[in-house]
């Protein structure tokens, strides 16, 4: 059985990465950033329509489909933001997928925020937001989740809500959030050897002078940084942060996100962002020739991990198959026609990128 889904607030389309390698297609999207919409058409084409900002969408002008995906904007409940919840405009998003809901009836819906959200406004914001869907006629199961417990290594935690209809959920069927698995090497996805991105003299003496500086004096010279093999380097006014094993939450501002490499310290590169967000190699290969890394950087601190959907998915299509049985997980994952050929570990064979 073949199920539809649309993508809204699509992002660069990470949810729909997954979705596709299921019974799901995509048959439209919102996205309202051109430059994301660029980077989503060269992932998936031009096929379906984008709907672009959320906010003006006349439900009545949408296709029928079985699940809405939404990633509604972190911003205003970030503690990184000015946390003005529903009184920021990009907070209402909510809403418009509230009516949406109403008007469509979707069967399923899933939505992704920042952990921050949990405890906004002495948690009323998330209370106003379950009892809203929950007048709408939905279920829900939430849970926070990081990133690196299901194998990336990144630490990102977000929250995630899973949403059913209220005439289709299954009172004796228990739905959980999946179990977490071992994290994979943090060099797997510092494979970046461009010496564009290795760091310039002049870079150098910028660290040195950093390193120098009131907050820093004495306490670490360049020389102990390039020690620090395989280790992402985070520099602060005031600090400096070490991640050994995995890399802190991708977001904007971090623009000096650094590692040491064959002796070398180097700056995370556009690649290097997308493919810690579990972006397969031979899709992020197609953009990174077509954008600059601040864009990427941008794009990639907006997405969603891949790794996390994908456990999630598994999970979420076993209930769903529960409710209209048509094969487990399972089943579907032995029988499966992969869309994108060797998607994922594509890219974690390749031994040395050309150079740029």
């Amino acid at each position: 059985m073949l199920y539809t889904f649309m993508d809204f607030c699509a992002g660069i389309g990470c949810w729909r990465l997954w979705l596709e390698q299921a019974w799901f297609q995509c048959i439209a999207y919102s996205e309202i950033d051109p430059k994301a919409e660029y980077t989503y058409k060269t992932f998936f084409g031009n096929k379906e329509q984008n709907f672009w900002n959320l906010m003006k969408i006349n439900p009545d002008n949408l296709p029928d489909f079985d699940l809405l995906i939404a990633w509604f904007p972190c911003q205003t409940f970030s503690v990184m933001g000015q946390r003005k919840g529903m009184e920021d405009p990009r907070g209402q998003v909510i809403l418009w997928i509230k009516r949406i809901l109403q008007q469509k009836k979707t069967k399923y819906f899933i939505l992704e925020n920042v952990k921050g959200l949990v405890n906004h406004n002495w948690w009323k914001t998330l209370k106003d937001i379950l009892e809203m869907l929950d007048e709408t006629g939905y279920y829900v199961k939430r849970q926070v989740l990081n990133t690196k417990d299901y194998g990336l290594p990144q630490s990102r935690e977000r929250i995630y809500f899973l949403w059913v209809r209220k005439d289709l959920w299954p009172f004796n069927e228990k739905l959980k959030f999946p179990m977490s698995v071992n994290q994979e090497p943090l060099e797997n996805y510092l494979i970046e050897n461009s010496s564009k991105h290795n760091f310039s003299k002049t870079r150098s003496e910028t660290m040195i002078r950093y390193l120098n500086n009131k907050y820093n004096k004495w306490e670490l010279s360049i020389d102990d940084v390039i020690k620090k093999e395989w280790c992402i380097i985070d520099t602060r006014q005031s600090d400096i942060r070490f991640y050994q094993w995995f890399s802190p939450t991708l977001r904007n501002g971090r623009h000096w996100l650094i590692y040491s490499k064959n002796g070398k310290l180097r700056e995370i590169s556009g690649l290097e962002w997308l493919l810690l967000q579990w972006i397969p190699y031979e899709l992020a290969s197609k953009i990174i020739w077509k954008l600059p890394d601040t864009d990427l950087l941008s794009q990639a601190w907006n997405a969603m991990s891949v790794n996390v959907i994908k456990a999630i998915w598994e999970i979420f299509f076993d209930f769903i198959s529960s409710i209209n049985p048509h094969g487990s997980y399972t089943t579907w994952l032995s029988n499966r026609k992969t869309l994108i050929s060797e998607w994922v570990w594509s890219y974690r064979e390749i031994e040395q990128l050309e150079t740029r």
